[in-house]
């Protein structure tokens, strides 16, 4: 909204009253001002340079200073008494107390923390070999009772095709019969052919083996369908039976192109029968084949790291030996042991992770002759022999007899054993 308009009149009427009022102001504001310096320049002379005044003028400059002393000298006071309660709480903390007798002091602390830790370690210890009581009694409590007792089991790795084979062992280093019987009421020592079934059951290949079974009995029959990609599987199956119908002391496990001598198998073994969780055999780290088509070849490489790597340390498939304990492990964790393409590699996986003695045995895996029939006739027999290159005997049906009769110990050694 507008107004009315303003006349110039009465314009000219404002400006001049607001003139008159500000000349008005301004000389009063001076007349102030030069009161006030008057003041405080009289201030500074002795007699204020004028008449005595009836009554003393204080200035707003004493008023400050005054206050501001007061306040400096109270802040002051309040620190002294600060610093003397401060000064006065640590006489008190080391009051009686020498420097010897604080160090003293810290010494005993140090002892103290020192034996706590000790008394602690011992707990774990103690409760930790509770734990491994537990599952050995756990895990022998599962087995029947009335297993028949043995020093070592050794079960011979074989196949449907592998009969000539078979034929050769029983021929030399395996007794058969009778004999087979009493070397294991006498001295503990157990032996048997392992094979699972056919991918048929009941077939051709099944009554073969029932045959054969029939004539030599000297077969450990597995549930497992047999095939030489499942070797790994037929591993775990073999510790698991085998520790199910016998409580042996060891665990062997053998190929059937492998020779092999009783007696130095049983010695060697007999000196490790007081430790626990013994795994035994030839220790190698060979590279992991990751090039598919190759023989060996390892589908899980990309585990192993780069390309090039080698597995872990782990006993050469062709004999190997485990205590009783290890067995046991087998057997209770079986779903959840990992299965690698080479069994070898498999078993020596199960073992890395636990407080597992892993024992180098190089007289087992001797080579063929003639570095076995030297090292026989210097006394020192080796536990087994086979060709390296061939992974057991080449052509081991023909000449399964010959290594016998040039590095095997003789009929009598193991029987002559003090077990």
């Amino acid at each position: 909204m507008r107004g009315k308009q303003v006349s110039g009149k009465a314009m000219l009427i404002l400006c001049i009253a607001s003139f008159f009022a500000g000349s008005l102001f301004s000389t009063t504001s001076r007349t102030w001002s030069s009161t006030s310096t008057s003041l405080d320049s009289d201030d500074d002379q002795p007699n204020g340079g004028r008449e005595a005044h009836p009554f003393p003028i204080v200035s707003k400059y004493h008023i400050h200073n005054h206050l501001d002393e007061t306040a400096n000298s109270k802040g002051a006071a309040a620190l002294v008494t600060q610093t003397n309660c401060n000064d006065d709480h640590k006489r008190k903390l080391v009051e009686g107390k020498s420097g010897d007798d604080i160090m003293g002091e810290v010494a005993k602390t140090h002892q103290a923390i020192k034996s706590l830790d000790r008394t602690i370690s011992t707990l774990e210890m103690e409760l930790a070999a509770a734990r491994a009581s537990n599952q050995r009694m756990s895990s022998s409590s599962k087995f029947n009772p009335k297993r028949q007792k043995a020093f070592v089991v050794i079960g011979i790795n074989t196949a449907f095709s592998s009969k000539k084979r078979r034929k050769s062992v029983r021929e030399t280093w395996m007794p058969t019969g009778g004999e087979l019987n009493k070397l294991e009421k006498e001295k503990g020592i157990v032996i048997r052919f392992v094979i699972g079934r056919s991918a048929t059951p009941g077939g051709l290949l099944d009554r073969a083996i029932e045959a054969e079974e029939a004539e030599h009995n000297d077969f450990l029959r597995l549930n497992h369908v047999e095939g030489y990609h499942e070797l790994s599987t037929k591993t775990r199956l073999y510790f698991t039976t085998a520790i199910s119908i016998w409580d042996a002391e060891f665990y062997v496990k053998v190929d059937d192109d492998v020779h092999l001598n009783l007696g130095m198998l049983a010695t060697t073994l007999a000196r490790h029968r007081s430790k626990p969780r013994i795994y035994i055999g030839c220790m190698k780290s060979g590279p992991v084949l990751y090039q598919k088509g190759v023989k060996y070849h390892e589908p899980e490489y990309w585990k192993f790291g780069e390309e090039g790597n080698k597995y872990f340390r782990h006993a050469t498939g062709q004999i190997y030996a485990i205590s009783k304990d290890l067995a046991a492990y087998i057997s209770t964790n079986l779903p959840i042991l990992h299965r690698y393409a080479n069994e070898d590699v498999s078993l020596g996986s199960w073992f890395i992770g636990l407080e597992v003695e892993h024992i180098d045995e190089r007289s087992m895996c001797c080579a063929t002759s003639p570095d076995c029939e030297r090292m026989a006739q210097a006394g020192n027999v080796c536990v087994a022999s086979f060709d390296w290159k061939c992974s057991g005997i080449c052509n081991s049906v023909e000449r399964m007899k010959d290594v016998h009769n040039s590095c095997g110990e003789g009929t009598g050694a193991v029987w002559n054993l003090d077990l």
